[in-house]
């Protein structure tokens, strides 16, 4: 009698810590360093939204073509954390080519005077660790800008003309129609 009361209260005691450690393990998002944000508007008559994790410049030079952050010529997440999306519910033209309603990684290659975006078949990804090329649905290009300011946090902005990128001294415009 007295076993089976001690087994119940191990059996307790080892689901309470569990269940602990389960929730502790999923942890408040909000509270990471580089904090999901959303960037949602109308283009034409598309809904637009893109889900993305919002990193800090925090002195670091962030576009270093040897860097870790977002180097040059190198496919990255376009965020921090869990690939950034961009989802439509219509079919629309980015920079002049169609691309079809759904929900896709985004992914960008940066670069001193040309950017590519890519959107990808897979927008459940962590980071760009498992990027697959083949799953391309839509690359195009863009010129980045010089920035107006200094923008510390990575931001995405939905305007009447397309989705804007900004971070650091840089600004990414990418039409849309």
């Amino acid at each position: 009698m007295q076993t089976t009361r001690m087994n119940r209260t191990i059996a307790l005691t080892l689901v309470g810590t569990l269940m602990t450690l389960m929730t502790w393990a999923q942890g408040d998002k909000a509270n990471r360093p580089s904090p999901p944000a959303t960037a949602s508007g109308k283009v034409g008559g598309a809904n637009i939204t893109v889900n993305y994790s919002s990193p800090s410049v925090k002195g670091r030079n962030v576009w270093d073509p040897s860097g870790s952050l977002a180097p040059y010529g190198k496919v990255w997440r376009a965020g921090a954390n869990e690939a950034t999306t961009f989802e439509t519910d219509k079919d629309i033209k980015v920079e002049g080519k169609t691309l079809p309603a759904g929900k896709y990684g985004f992914f960008a290659i940066p670069g001193d005077k040309e950017w590519t975006i890519i959107f990808n078949k897979e927008p459940n990804q962590w980071g760009a660790f498992k990027y697959d090329q083949s799953k391309d649905v839509l690359r195009v290009t863009t010129k980045p800008m010089k920035a107006s300011q200094m923008n510390e946090k990575l931001a995405y902005d939905v305007t009447g003309k397309g989705v804007v990128l900004k971070w650091e001294n840089v600004e990414v415009p990418v039409m849309i129609q």
